[in-house]
């Protein structure tokens, strides 16, 4: 069973459809119990990042998140509150991995929404079988840092994180759940570990 978090933030039904498509049982559910006896976790979410970790530490998520052992995935507002801090309203994060969440410079192109490439690519687990000429879909105004959790990176403006992985924890900035093909396969590979 995958558990999918539900913290009131944006996205969680498409990203469900995503699972049970590729023929996986899913529950979307903020139960400590459900979460922890879930074979793989997604922390997926759009929205926006004090609100939703207010969320999570009212309800105690933030501590049960940080201490899963299974294979754990966050998907954009996921990976950034996976990061130690984020600028979005002065935003004290999870702390798995060790970057800051910043936002992009101001520009009238801002957020970064569309198709993009991400390129070295360091990961040959979850992004086994990614082709450099393959684009994924992202959409987000602010963006976590280079560091050694890295495993792929993108450029809009300036370069960012566009994967990350520590553990058992792994996260994208852009959205598996809507990048076609090649997201496809990269939510089967996180789905197969």
């Amino acid at each position: 069973m995958i558990a999918i978090i539900e913290y009131n933030a944006g996205n969680i039904t498409s990203v469900k459809n995503a699972v049970e498509r590729l023929g996986y049982s899913c529950i979307i559910t903020g139960n400590r119990d459900e979460i922890y006896s879930a074979d793989k976790v997604i922390f997926p979410g759009v929205g926006e990042a004090k609100s939703a970790m207010m969320y999570l530490n009212s309800k105690g998520l933030d501590n049960i998140i940080k201490s899963l052992p299974q294979p754990t995935l966050g998907i954009c507002l996921g990976l950034q509150l996976m990061c130690q801090h984020s600028e979005e309203g002065d935003t004290e994060c999870l702390g798995i991995f060790d970057t800051e969440v910043k936002r992009f410079p101001s520009t009238d192109i801002v957020p970064h929404m569309g198709w993009n490439n991400i390129y070295d690519v360091y990961d040959p687990i979850l992004l086994n079988g990614f082709n450099k000429n393959d684009s994924v879909y992202f959409l987000h105004s602010y963006y976590a840092g280079i560091c050694k959790q890295t495993i792929a990176k993108c450029n809009y403006i300036l370069p960012f994180s566009a994967a990350m992985k520590k553990d058992n924890f792994y996260a994208t900035q852009f959205h598996p759940e809507k990048s076609g093909d090649a997201g496809e396969n990269i939510l089967k590979n996180f789905l197969e570990l």
